[in-house]
């Protein structure tokens, strides 16, 4: 298993509509564990295939001590599809490709999926709460939707401006980092110098 990169906001990639999962072999069973390692790693509770660069219908859902039914804490789900919704909710929601950010967004509070496992058998389940908003959030990313797309505009303008801002800071950091790196050589060199 790998730990994957994870793509950031804003990122055409993050914006792409994914594709349909046709064959089910060891590489996609070997991309859903690395994705597995990969939100864990990031202490993640929904990771997307597009999120990792791949272009694919494939998104975990991390439903820790609430899944008892299904006997795991990591639903994997392959061409994953809503097809019935019930009532609203208000819920906080962060994403590992949107840094420095969480917001309430409205999402339906019962989802009914229909998907495939990781070996293509067909899945339907019903999911209510908290599971039915990650599930939501992640298929999202199918879409090529994020979290960001459900705020305020005037929300989103507040956040992309504080998101250049960040990146801007950033440069100036690893610029600075560069510039030390670059003078580490040379006062080596008057040191060694000054001793002959």
């Amino acid at each position: 298993m790998a730990i994957l990169p994870i793509l950031k906001y804003p990122d055409p990639a993050l914006r792409q509509v994914s594709q349909d999962v046709t064959v089910f072999d060891d590489e996609l069973a070997q991309l859903a564990a690395d994705m597995l390692e990969t939100m864990a790693d990031a202490h993640g509770v929904g990771l997307a295939a597009p999120q990792v660069g791949k272009n694919i219908k494939l998104v975990l859902v991390d439903v820790s001590g609430e899944d008892e039914e299904h006997g795991t804490s990591v639903l994997t789900l392959v061409n994953p599809k809503i097809v019935q919704h019930g009532g609203s909710m208000v819920f906080e929601e962060g994403c590992l490709s949107v840094i420095d950010l969480k917001a309430n967004v409205t999402r339906a509070k019962t989802v009914k999926i229909v998907a495939q496992d990781i070996k293509g058998q067909p899945l339907t389940l019903d999911l209510e709460g908290y599971r039915s908003v990650v599930a939501q959030h992640e298929l999202d990313h199918l879409s090529g939707i994020l979290f960001i797309d459900h705020l305020s505009n005037l929300k989103r303008e507040l956040y992309i401006k504080r998101l250049k801002k960040l990146q801007k800071a950033q440069e100036e950091e690893e610029e600075e980092e560069k510039e030390k790196r670059q003078e580490e050589p040379k006062s080596r060199i008057a040191l060694k110098i000054g001793k002959i």
